[in-house]
Parts: C-alpha cells; structure tokens; sequence
C-alpha cells in the first residue's frame, strides 16, 4: 500500500490539542491498519503505537518467523500477555492511536473510538503479496495459515472470535474508496468523538 497522501484539514492546526485521546485500529491482515493508524495518528497529533511490531519482534530476538511465533504463543499465553500489558501501558499514558488485531479488545474500556478495517480476502492477498513480495497463491497460503492459528489462539485464551465485530463504533471497508478518502473518513470519526466527548467533559463541570 502507498504512503496516505492526505491534505492539511483546517481544524487541525497549532492550538487544537488532544488530551487523552486513545483511538483503536483493528482488522484482518491486509486492510491497512498499520498504514491508516500512522497517518490518523500523525495528522491528530497522537502517538502511533503498534502490537505488531512488539510481536514481530519479540519472533526475531527469539529467531522465529511470524507463523511459527504464532504457534508457539498458542501454547505460551505469556507471550500475547506480554504484548496485551504493553498495550496496556501505552493506552494509559493517553493521546495515541494503536493498532492490532487484538487492540480493540484489550483496550475496549480505554478507547473513545474503536475502529475496525475490514476489505474482501483478494484485495487483501493482493496487498499482501505486494508487500511482503510474494505470489498470489503464496500469500494465500501463508495468510490462511497465519490466520487459522490467530484464530484458534485468541479462541483459547480470550475465549471469543476474532471475526466478533460487535465491540467496535466504525467498521469500515477500505477497498471501498482511495487511500485519501478512506483516511478523511477515519479522521472526521475522530474529529466527531473528540468533540463530543470535549462537550461532555464541559457539562461535567461545575
């Protein structure tokens, strides 16, 4: 996937701060949460945070790939605990926008806005591919693998499905527009929630 190429929006410039906004990206492989969090976090001025990339690395100090990772973290629940508790921490340290599969959840009382990514399985394995430099069919298999044993993990040890949307405020399709439009459409959801909650925080007061 490109790099977003998004204008300035005019309600976001010097003086506009964010307090304590913590935004959750979540979806399938290949629907551009990583891409989307990091733009929406950097025109909001939020930190991005990524599971992702903590789990990725923890596989590479331990000379493992992504796959055989996720089969050995089916059966050490440490490892995803690992990864849920710094989640965790960077939630609590306010104004970012995290992204992982799992994010949604293991923040789900922390987030104001939780966000899910969804787009159909080829644009999916086509942007896979592309990324990792693989064959059609070979990100077909490596993403069903992959997938397959996320499932069966977080079946275990959360006790629910991944594929269980109903915890999320926008599900959004990202193959339904430009990379530009999709990304307007995320930030005028975090610009809406922002709002609402700097109204609700002024009626609160004495």
């Amino acid at each position: 996937m490109r790099e977003l190429s998004l204008n300035p929006d005019p309600r976001v410039g010097p003086g506009f701060q964010y307090r304590y906004m913590i935004i959750s990206v979540s979806g399938p492989h290949g629907t551009g949460k990583s891409t989307y969090a990091a733009r929406l976090a950097k025109d909001l001025r939020l930190r991005h945070v990524s599971a992702g990339v903590l789990f990725r690395k923890i596989a590479r100090e331990n000379n493992l790939s992504i796959l055989d990772m996720g089969r050995k973290a089916l059966e050490d629940f440490s490892i995803d605990k690992l990864v849920d508790e710094r989640t965790v921490k960077e939630a609590d340290e306010g104004d970012a926008v995290i992204d992982g599969q799992l994010v949604g959840w293991v923040i789900m009382d922390k987030a104001d806005l939780r966000i899910y990514l969804t787009a159909p399985e080829n644009i999916r394995l086509e942007r896979i591919a592309k990324r990792d430099k693989l064959s059609i069919d070979e990100a077909r298999v490596q993403t069903e693998k992959r997938e397959s044993v996320q499932s069966e993990r977080y079946l275990r040890h959360y006790g629910f499905r991944v594929e269980d949307r109903s915890i999320y405020h926008l599900i959004l399709d990202t193959s339904l527009g430009s990379i530009d439009d999709t990304a307007r459409v995320l930030l005028d959801a975090a610009l809406m929630v922002k709002r609402a909650k700097k109204e609700r925080h002024k009626a609160t007061k004495p």
